[in-house]
C-alpha cells in the first residue's frame, strides 16, 4: 500500500511505504527525539544497568548535538573554484528539499537521491532527484546515522538512552553492548557516525572509534581521537575519521587552494587489520571537520570551514567546494554516481551538485 500526501506549504510531495511495517517495538526506558546524554532519566538508567557508568563530558559542537553544519543560509551568491577531475567552475548546487526546525544527518547516495536521517522526528527519509521524499522507516529512537552494508542492508544509529545499531528491515537489534554492559556505559558522547565495511562490519564514531564486528560484538576504543565522520578508502585498508591528534599543529609550508579559508579541522588515519581492529592512527590531512564521503579514486570530501573540501589519498588539500550554507555532511549517488549531495540542518535543506568524479 502506497500513500501520497501532498503539501502546499512544504512544497513536496511525500509517498509513505508501508512505513507501519518498519517501526519499532515501544521501549518505555527511552525517550524519542531525546539523545541519551540530555535524557533526564539517564542518571537512574545507567545507576542500575552499569558496573562502572560514564561521567557526563564538556559539551561540544559537532554532529548530534546541534552544531556543525547548522549555521544560518549564508547572504549574497558563493563562487565554484574547478578541481581538475573533480568539479567545474560552472557547477551550482540545486536544493532538493527543505524542512523547516528540524534536522537530518549521516547522508547515503543511492541511484535515486539520498537517504538522510532525522534524530528529532526518529524517521528515515529518501530525498529523490526529483525532490519527492519517501518515507523509509518511524520509531527509530533518535536515530541520527545510517550505514549501508554492500548487500543493501540499512542499519541505523539510535542516540536514545541505551543507545544502539539496529538493522532497518526487517527491524532487529544489531548491537547495543560491549564487554557485557551496554554501549551506554562507555559515554555521554553521541553515537555520532557509521560506516560498512566489506565484510558487513561497520565502524562508528561515539566519544571515540569503535568496530562492529558482522556478529554485532564491538570492539575499541580505538587511537586517542574522539572522531566524527568517517569513511573507508576504495579498497578498505584505511580508514578515515575527522579530527586532529593532540599536539597536532598546521605545517609551516601547508599549501591552502587560492580562495579557501584556512583549515580549522583535519583527518586522522588507521590501518584497518583483517579482523576490523585499527592500527597506527597517524594525523593525515589538515581539513575536515564533520561527514565525508571517499570517491572511486580515492578522493576525500569532506565538510568543514563552510563548504566542502577535497583531498587526494596522499593527504594533499586539492581543493575546495563553496556552498550555499554550511553543511554537516555530503555522499555521492545519482544514476552515473556523479552528484554530490549536501546536508544543511536547523533548517534542513538537501542540496545537490554535479560533479566530474564518480563515487563508489
Amino acid at each position: 500500500m502506497k500513500i501520497i500526501i501532498k503539501t502546499a506549504l512544504c512544497l513536496f510531495t511525500l509517498v509513505i511505504y508501508n512505513a507501519f511495517g518498519q517501526q519499532q517495538p515501544a521501549d518505555p526506558d527511552r525517550t524519542p527525539g531525546v539523545q541519551a546524554g540530555p535524557d533526564p532519566a539517564r542518571t537512574a538508567w545507567v545507576n542500575q544497568y552499569c558496573s562502572d557508568p560514564a561521567l557526563p563530558e564538556p559539551a561540544a559542537g559537532g554532529r548530534g548535538r546541534g552544531g556543525g553544519g547548522g549555521a544560518a543560509p549564508v547572504t549574497g551568491d558563493y563562487r565554484i573554484s574547478a578541481i581538475p577531475g573533480v568539479i567545474s567552475a560552472n557547477a551550482r548546487w540545486r536544493t532538493l528539499w527543505t524542512d523547516t526546525g528540524n534536522n537530518a544527518d549521516s547522508p547515503i547516495g543511492v541511484e535515486d537521491g539520498v537517504l538522510v536521517a532525522q534524530n528529532d522526528k526518529s524517521q528515515i527519509l529518501k530525498v529523490r532527484l526529483d525532490g519527492i521524499v519517501e518515507l523509509v522507516a518511524t520509531d527509530t529512537y533518535t536515530g541520527g546515522a545510517l550505514a549501508m552494508t554492500p548487500d543493501g542492508t540499512l542499519y541505523v544509529g539510535e542516540r536514545a538512552l541505551n543507545r544502539g545499531i539496529w538493522q532497518v528491515e526487517p527491524r532487529q537489534l544489531f548491537a547495543n553492548a560491549m564487554n557485557g554492559e551496554p554501549l551506554e556505559c562507555l559515554t555521554t558522547g553521541v553515537l555520532n557516525d557509521m560506516i560498512a565495511d566489506a565484510n558487513g562490519g561497520m565502524y562508528m564514531t561515539m566519544g571515540g572509534v569503535y568496530y562492529v564486528n558482522p556478529q554485532g560484538v564491538v570492539s575499541g576504543r580505538y587511537g586517542v581521537n574522539g572522531g566524527n565522520g568517517l569513511a573507508l578508502s576504495p579498497d578498505g585498508n584505511t580508514l578515515y575519521v575527522t579530527g586532529r591528534l593532540p599536539g597536532a599543529n598546521l605545517p609551516a609550508g601547508l599549501t591552502v587552494p587560492a580562495g579557501a579559508p584556512e583549515p580549522t579541522g583535519g583527518l586522522v588515519a588507521y590501518d584497518v587489520q583483517a579482523n576490523g581492529s585499527l592500527t597506527n592512527e597517524r594525523q593525515f590531512a589538515w581539513a575536515g571537520g564533520d561527514g565525508m564521503v571517499v570517491d572511486s579514486q580515492g578522493r576525500i570530501y569532506v565538510t568543514g570551514n563552510g563548504g566542502v573540501w577535497v583531498i587526494d589519498d596522499e593527504g594533499e588539500i586539492l581543493g575546495f567546494i563553496s556552498t550555499p550554507r554550511s553543511m554537516i555532511s555530503v555522499s555521492i549517488g545519482g544514476p552515473d554516481k556523479q552528484t554530490l549531495f549536501g546536508v544543511s540542518i536547523r533548517d534542513v535543506e538537501i542540496f545537490a551538485i554535479d560533479i566530474l568524479a564518480r563515487g563508489l
